[in-house]
């Protein structure tokens, strides 16, 4: 099935939220990094991304009818063009929140590849950081000034990129009705999904 939802949105922009809210209106599965997480036969295919490699981005994506967070954040302009009928969803929060968030989970996880209890979280946090935070910030992730500008420029080339009648530019506090309204679909009755905060995230990720 090709993807018909593409989420550029850094992570910890309320992906996993995103990714819940878009399952339940049924648009999942959706993939995310914690389908990467999850399933250790999916990281070979974003180390060979990292490298260079000549992706098929429709096998990649053959399980799922969504995408958002990393890895594929990062190749959004390829899974555009792969998939030119998909909709656009970028998730966005205010940029100190988003850069105190990664400081919090995502930046010491990797920080400690290598050392993780169990082998796949270390090539997790190998791939995370060959294929994601290398490129995109350098050996800058903790520079507070410089990983806002690669976040706030990310955002900007997006909606740059993107038709505005093809993109929603969404903040998960915005609940259901942007959501729904963009993708044509009703409004549950259930309250939308909040969840992976810095403590879940630790919680889930740090004893690993």
């Amino acid at each position: 099935m090709p993807l018909e939802i593409i989420g550029p949105g850094f992570g910890r922009t309320g992906t996993n939220s995103l990714r819940l809210a878009l399952e339940q209106l049924g648009f999942g599965p959706c993939h995310h990094m914690h389908e990467v997480r999850d399933n250790p036969d999916l990281i070979t295919p974003w180390q060979d991304a990292g490298k260079g490699g000549d992706m098929d981005w429709h096998q990649v994506f053959a399980n799922y009818r969504a995408q958002v967070d990393w890895p594929g954040a990062r190749y959004w302009r390829e899974l555009i063009a792969a998939f030119p009928k998909a909709k656009v969803v970028l998730s966005v929060r205010e940029p100190n929140g988003w850069y105190d968030s990664i400081q919090a989970t995502i930046a010491p996880l990797v920080a400690a590849r290598g050392t993780h209890g169990i082998p796949h979280m270390n090539a997790l946090t190998e791939m995370v950081h060959d294929t994601l935070l290398q490129p995109t910030f350098g050996d800058k992730l903790s520079d507070h000034a410089q990983a806002i500008e690669v976040f706030e420029r990310h955002n900007q080339e997006v909606i740059a990129s993107v038709p505005a009648d093809n993109l929603l530019v969404f903040d998960v506090r915005q609940g259901w009705e942007p959501l729904c309204a963009f993708l044509g679909v009703d409004v549950p009755d259930t309250d939308f999904p909040r969840t992976n905060s810095s403590q879940e995230f630790g919680d889930r990720n740090m004893d690993q």
